[in-house]
């Protein structure tokens, strides 16, 4: 049972690195002149998942116009990751 648990959240800890590396993404979509529609259901269950994780952080990690957050929130779902992966 203890093997189930932490492959389960490995895999959760890996679907929320990648639902954070797309909402980086889209983020970056603008500066290239590709509209993001905020209202398109994908963009929104992008944002309901990560915006609980991320907008806590923000206050704290925002320099100027630069928001760190998402690269300090993957790191540390890297490091649990890390610590729950067999060796």
């Amino acid at each position: 049972m203890g093997d189930f648990l932490r492959i389960f959240i490995i895999l959760i800890i890996q679907l929320l690195w990648w639902t954070i590396f797309f909402r980086v993404l889209l983020s970056w979509l603008p500066m290239a002149n590709i509209r993001v529609d905020p209202y398109n259901p994908v963009v929104q269950f992008i944002y309901s998942i990560t915006d609980p994780i991320l907008e806590p952080l923000q206050g704290y990690f925002t320099i100027s116009m630069m928001d760190f957050s998402p690269l300090v929130v993957l790191t540390i779902l890297g490091i649990i990751q890390s610590m729950l992966s067999p060796r």
